[in-house]
């Protein structure tokens, strides 16, 4: 495994027990190297979320081994930021102390971790909204701050649970810019889980594409487009034949029709 990356053997995750108990996972290899940007696509129920909660230590896997900036997953992972589809931010404090939040959770000093609180207000265009509260943002401004307070702690792996799903088609599309536009900068190592084919070839240098329940790495598409992607990449016959790609596989799983029901 490439250090500071992720490796995952044979990973298999049953909830309710071995016996009578849902698969979620069956069998998943998976390496993501350093400063990669990966998605996870695939319908709904066929574990992605399941998988980053798996790296992220938050559930144990039922079988085999998970490996992050080479460690052995045990619990939680720390080394990490975490943005799910809700933003979560609290009521009572200004758009600054929710970044911040996440600082005084590691029981770390909260004004030593200021400057990069506004750095990354800066960078994700809420620099001039840090004293206002959640009540006052829109949900595409929530989400900026969730993804600010996920970074505030320097962490070389951002992982991401459907973290647009909730936005309109045009807010979620510029969040799409802003997040490619963030990663050029920092060269993060992220996890990226979507529903959205268009999204996941736009963001990625791979796609992972997963089928239906019990969740299986049906075949993992590299991505050639030339970054910046910007809103003329959807142009470009490589983005049509990579999204293509990916729909056939959903039209042989049934989990896509061509046409429209008798």
């Amino acid at each position: 495994m490439v250090a500071q990356g992720i490796s995952i053997r044979s990973v298999r995750k049953v909830f309710g027990g071995e016996a009578a108990g849902t698969v979620a996972l069956e069998r998943v290899d998976l390496d993501i190297a350093a400063g990669e940007f990966v998605s996870v696509v695939g319908p709904s129920g066929c574990g992605k979320s399941t998988l980053l909660r798996l790296i992220a230590g938050l559930i144990p896997a039922s079988a085999g081994e998970i490996s992050v900036l080479g460690r052995p997953v045990r619990g939680p992972t720390i080394d990490c930021g975490i943005v799910f589809q809700q933003p979560t931010l609290l009521e009572w404090r200004t758009v600054l102390d929710n970044v911040l939040f996440n600082i005084d959770m590691r029981g770390l000093d909260p004004g030593a971790y200021r400057p990069q609180a506004l750095q990354l207000l800066e960078a994700v265009g809420l620099r001039d909204f840090s004293d206002k509260r959640p009540y006052e943002l829109s949900g595409g401004m929530k989400q900026r701050v969730a993804i600010a307070r996920a970074l505030v702690h320097e962490p070389p792996l951002l992982m991401m649970d459907e973290p647009f799903g909730a936005l309109d088609a045009l807010t979620r599309e510029q969040m799409r810019l802003d997040l490619e536009h963030l990663w050029l900068k920092t060269k993060k190592t992220v996890l990226f889980i979507t529903h959205s084919i268009d999204e996941a070839v736009l963001l990625s240098d791979r796609v992972v594409v997963m089928t239906p329940r019990p969740g299986r790495i049906e075949t993992i598409l590299e991505i050639d487009l030339p970054r910046p992607r910007g809103l003329a990449s959807r142009k470009d016959p490589r983005f049509a034949k990579a999204a293509e790609a990916v729909t056939d596989i959903f039209l042989a799983h049934g989990v896509l029709s061509r046409s429209m029901p008798a």
